[in-house]
């Protein structure tokens, strides 16, 4: 019979190098409490890195935007003149709505949003030209550019003499046989002559960014369409606008914003708010009140009721052009 070795030298080979190792990768209780602190310690990094990020931003939004908002809506509800600092409540605002000048300056307003579409529009269908490379899309998109970078100041003095009674367009207009248009001294024509030139002065910027959506597209969608014999309105309507939706969204709200907020320059040179007072916008009355008037505080309340304007306008714009899209 084999004779059993009962020793303890009798062993499988490599079982005390497994048990050895065994033993060596058990972590002791205190390992264990030092791996899980660095663990959390290592969660809790993660997630304030971000904030840790986004602060100094935050911080320079705060005290260059938001603190100087809330002071200006303060100081509209104080008075000017003899009343310089003492709390008025809402005179201020009372005295500006009954203001023709200022309501002339909303009616624009209003205005401004009815043509919205058209200054979101143009770009948008260059944009499309220029994407489906018709001939001498290059060319086109430099031009479409060039006013984008030109001052308002020159934009206003160039159309100045085109629109001029004798100038360039009227003289256009009499070799088809039409009369002669007041471009700039008319009261029912010259807010639209400006809001004219301000497309085309800032086009150019919307043109980029819808070149830009264009670039997230799927080509795919397009070579479908035109297997399925999609005429280009049809393909623009169904393939083109869902798929830059959220492009269109952006030029929408930047557009308005840029149309109440940037076209003093034009309005200083073209028309100085005239003729009677028919091309006035918030910004414009905010600069007479506060640099001719001399009235800070009555400038600061039609700030503030800009700023909602803008708020407003821009969520309802995001809300509507959301809606159409879950539609669509």
């Amino acid at each position: 019979m084999p004779i059993q070795d009962s020793s303890p030298l009798a062993r499988p080979a490599g079982s005390g190098r497994a048990r050895g190792e065994e033993t060596r990768r058990r972590p002791r209780p205190d390992d264990t409490g030092t791996v899980s602190r660095r663990t959390s310690r290592g969660l809790r990094s993660e997630r304030l890195a971000p904030y840790v990020l986004v602060a100094p931003a935050l911080l320079i939004i705060v005290a260059l935007r938001l603190w100087p908002l809330l002071l200006g809506v303060n100081f509209s509800f104080t008075g000017d003149g003899e009343r310089n600092g003492m709390m008025v409540g809402l005179d201020n605002y009372l005295e500006m709505f009954q203001d023709a000048t200022f309501q002339s300056a909303l009616r624009n307003v209003g205005l401004l949003v009815l043509l919205l579409p058209v200054a979101v529009a143009i770009p948008g269908l260059l944009a499309t030209f220029i994407y489906l490379r018709v001939p001498g899309h290059r060319f086109f998109r430099s031009v479409y550019f060039f006013p984008a970078v030109l001052s308002p100041v020159i934009v206003g003095a160039i159309f100045n003499l085109m629109l001029a009674f004798d100038g360039s367009l009227n003289t256009v207009l009499a070799v088809f046989g039409a009369g002669p248009v007041d471009w700039l001294g008319d009261p029912d024509v010259a807010m639209f002559a400006v809001v004219g030139v301000q497309i085309w002065a800032t086009f150019g910027m919307a043109l980029v960014v819808f070149l830009a959506g264009f670039a997230t597209l799927d080509p795919a969608l397009l070579d479908a369409a035109r297997m399925d014999g999609a005429s280009l309105p049809q393909t623009i309507w169904h393939v083109i606008i869902p798929g830059l939706t959220r492009t269109i969204q952006f030029v929408f709200v930047t557009t308005m914003i840029g149309m109440l907020t940037s076209m003093f320059g034009l309005l200083y040179v073209m028309t100085s708010g005239g003729p009677e007072g028919s091309t006035y916008l918030p910004e414009y009355y905010i600069w007479i009140q506060q640099g001719q008037m001399n009235r800070p505080a009555l400038a600061s309340a039609a700030s503030t009721v800009l700023f909602l304007i803008m708020l407003v306008v821009g969520l309802l714009q995001i809300s509507v052009l959301r809606r159409a899209g879950r539609e669509d």
